[in-house]
């Protein structure tokens, strides 16, 4: 999931060095692993990646909840 987000969010941005992705595990639920994704990029980038009225940050958390539901998880994405 780390690894999907991180290629996504570099194909997006000007500056793809600046993009870090910090995996925050969460307590077990329902058999589910919680895990958090923070993903950073730089300020000017910020826009690019949450796009008009949120249409690209709402894309990319479909992408990774799939990806996560794939290995049994739930994932939240924030990005920072």
């Amino acid at each position: 999931m780390k690894e999907v987000l991180e290629i996504i969010a570099k194909a997006l941005v000007d500056e793809p060095d600046k993009v870090s992705v910090t995996e925050i595990p969460g307590e077990e639920e329902n058999g589910l692993g919680n895990v958090t994704l923070e993903l950073r990029v730089a300020e000017d980038d910020m826009g690019k990646v949450i796009g008009k009225q949120g249409r690209i940050a709402k894309a990319i958390r479909t992408v990774v909840k799939a990806a996560a539901s794939k290995e049994n998880k739930h994932a939240a994405v924030e990005i920072l």
